[in-house]
């Protein structure tokens, strides 16, 4: 049955055509339909799976439609589904719950739980401790491939992932870790010493989650031990969770670059008022910012009246300034995200921009001669050419010198947004062709 039948079912309450659509599905496209769904719908749709595969699509959901899910519950089926979930995901949907939800969380959860819960919320947002997995199996150094194999079999149902072994001493400190792979196939007397990676990268439990993603990421492992300020272990970052974190990292960069406050949440289930409030504050902010042009073009008012061709090059000049420079701060951006520039790099940054800005603007400048002398002159068009070629170069090096400031001066990049960059190169490439017009028409 198709996606497009479902809201009908939901209307319908069509419980048979329902049952029929979540066997044909998988967790993570119910939940997708749980999010676009309203909550009386999505409730439905979580009552009438069973407990396993209700957990599974609830833990697709984002929190905040999390809330909006459990908030619908009654106090039995709530309870129950919260005590299910994993430590790390539990942790994550009270982080960004209100109080009083939080308190109804807690106090209906069983005692291990609960601690394990209260020791995750005990680091700062957006640490790696507030995501790892606690529930770890950790084999201790002097035992034996076949001993392991016997921890391994005893805990680890209880763990979320046993593919990575985390390899302590006998006071939990972090000696390496060990592959299943490499226990499973290794004969019963073999030293779990000899099968320990003790290069293995680890993360602190206080490290910025985003960076500990993109290293897990980089080393292609499938989970990193986290150790705390004594390099005991207390969890595990796994890739799932990695994914996840870099996930939002890049829809929070897209939005900012886009002049938008990120939200969280499905798209679909964001009311009207709360997608125009993420978006208003920047464009007044950048209206304020476009006074600059305004401006501009005020002190160079008798330069226009004596030369109105001018007027007619304006619109070409400012958006091909505006969008070399978004190119180029988008590049930026994605190039520190991903670690392959540097704030450092600057300099390097700027002087690599600058040439591709001039190469660029010479391309455009041949175009803009031509258009230039057959729709006015010969001299206006020559200053439209110089003007390309300036504005491009100042506009590649301004987008993507501002992103690795901001990183200096310890500001998200992603604010430093192409529309931002757009608006700044407006005002100072109109400063860059009136000063040509200058020298070139002298008027």
């Amino acid at each position: 049955m198709a996606v497009e039948g479902l809201p009908r079912l939901l209307e319908d309450n069509d419980i048979a055509g329902l049952q029929l659509w979540l066997a044909e599905h998988p967790p993570h496209e119910i939940a997708d339909e749980m999010a676009r769904a309203d909550p009386v719908g999505a409730a439905l749709l979580l009552r009438l799976l069973d407990k396993n595969r209700a957990l599974e699509a609830f833990e697709e959901l984002d929190p905040p439609t999390q809330q909006k899910l459990l908030s619908g519950l009654r106090d039995s089926a709530f309870r129950e589904l919260v005590e299910r979930m994993d430590p790390d995901d539990r942790a994550r949907l009270l982080g960004e719950a209100p109080a009083k939800f939080a308190h109804r969380v807690l106090t209906g959860l069983s005692a291990p739980e609960r601690r394990m819960t209260a020791e995750l919320l005990g680091y700062p947002d957006n640490s790696v401790g507030r995501y790892m997995s606690p529930e770890t199996v950790a084999i201790r150094h002097a035992l034996t491939a076949g001993e392991a194999l016997r921890v391994v079999r005893a805990k680890g149902a209880d763990a979320e992932t046993i593919y990575t072994l985390p390899v302590v001493d006998d006071e939990r400190r972090y000696l390496g870790r060990m592959r299943l792979r490499d226990l499973v196939l290794s004969e019963q007397d073999t030293p779990v010493a000899d099968l320990t990676d003790t290069e293995s990268p680890t993360v602190r439990a206080v490290d910025e989650v985003e960076t500990a993603a993109r290293l897990l990421q980089e080393t292609n492992l499938l989970a990193l031990p986290v150790v705390d300020n004594e390099d005991r272990v207390v969890g595990l970052f796994t890739v799932d969770d990695a994914i996840e974190v870099i996930e939002a990292a890049d829809t929070e960069d897209i939005a900012r670059q886009s002049a938008a406050q990120p939200w969280s949440g499905h798209y679909m289930s964001a009311g009207v008022g709360q997608l125009a409030r993420s978006r208003a504050i920047w464009l007044l902010l950048l209206i304020v910012a476009a006074t600059l042009t305004v401006n501009v073009l005020q002190v160079f008012e008798a330069t226009l009246a004596e030369v109105t061709a001018l007027a007619l090059f304006i619109p070409l000049l400012v958006g091909t300034g505006g969008n070399a420079g978004a190119q180029a701060a988008t590049s930026a951006v994605r190039a520190l995200a991903v670690g392959e520039v540097r704030s450092g790099d600057v300099l390097r940054v700027a002087w690599r921009e600058c040439r591709v800005g001039l190469l660029l603007g010479l391309m455009l400048a041949a175009v803009g001669f031509v258009v230039g002398s057959l729709l006015v002159s010969v001299p206006v068009a020559t200053t439209v050419a110089l003007s390309l070629v300036l504005i491009c170069a100042w506009a590649a090096m301004i987008g993507s010198t501002m992103p690795l400031l901001a990183k200096r001066l310890r500001i998200d990049p992603a604010v430093i947004s192409a529309p931002l960059v757009t608006t700044l190169v407006d005002a100072t490439g109109l400063i860059i062709y009136f000063t040509i017009a200058h020298l070139v028409l002298h008027v």
